[in-house]
């Protein structure tokens, strides 16, 4: 199993509008996709309060290189993205890791 860390710097005041389209839009694509979600969070203390913090799960790097991409490229998608940047651009910026559990990870 690889776990995959992504973060989403929003420009300023737009982290409301990216829980709008995850819950209206994101979510459900990634289900037609087989994305798997583990879990979502938002900063409480941190260096911005500005940032969507998420992690996912996938069998192999294979797996996740061939599901994202047909996800990317989904013209719903890609559609719906652009609607929501319509007024403003959301992200700023994405970071993420591709993570391996250790042999004595709680969760593999």
């Amino acid at each position: 199993m690889i776990f995959e860390l992504r973060i989403y710097h929003c420009a300023q005041g737009r982290l409301p509008a990216l829980h709008k389209r995850f819950e209206e839009v994101t979510l459900g694509l990634w289900k037609k996709h087989g994305i798997e979600a583990v879990g979502f969070w938002t900063t409480l203390v941190g260096p911005s309060n500005q940032t969507l913090t998420f992690m996912l799960q996938w069998k192999s790097l294979a797996d996740r290189e061939r599901i994202w991409s047909s996800f990317s490229g989904d013209p719903e998608w890609l559609s719906e993205r652009a609607r929501h940047d319509a007024e403003a651009p959301i992200v700023a910026k994405v970071e993420n890791q591709l993570l391996e559990p250790t042999a004595y990870s709680p969760i593999r």
